[in-house]
């Protein structure tokens, strides 16, 4: 397979966006991490978490100064990873990042779950 000259993968140029701009990488991880809800698009977030380490000094750099093995960032931020709260905070701390909570958008099955709560 040819390579075209002055092609850059689409990967690239995502960690380049994101390394050129803190506050759109601050906002796509927000939106990114919203998926971690989800098992079917649990992977979405986990590879922009990744993308963002990658733009902020690198999967190795991040995990040394997280405290844990490379390896063990490369397996928690691939898409079927399933990184412990200790991990997620340790990353988004190096990255100069916080987990925050929001109330969740109410639907259907919270309010049923409300009334059978109150009913009891």
């Amino acid at each position: 397979m040819k390579k075209l000259v002055g092609a850059v993968s689409h990967h690239e140029r995502e960690v380049e966006e994101l390394r050129a701009d803190r506050k759109f990488a601050v906002a796509y991880l927000q939106v990114a991490m919203e998926c971690l809800d989800n098992p079917d698009e649990r992977a979405g977030g986990l590879i922009a978490l990744r993308a963002i380490s990658e733009a902020y000094g690198g999967l190795g750099a991040v995990a040394a100064e997280a405290g844990i093995s490379r390896e063990s960032l490369y397996r928690a931020l691939s898409p079927k990873g399933n990184p412990t709260l200790k991990t997620l905070i340790a990353v988004l701390k190096t990255l100069g990042l916080r987990l925050t909570v929001t109330e969740a958008p109410r639907t259907a099955e919270t309010e049923s779950a409300e009334e059978l709560t109150a009913a009891s």
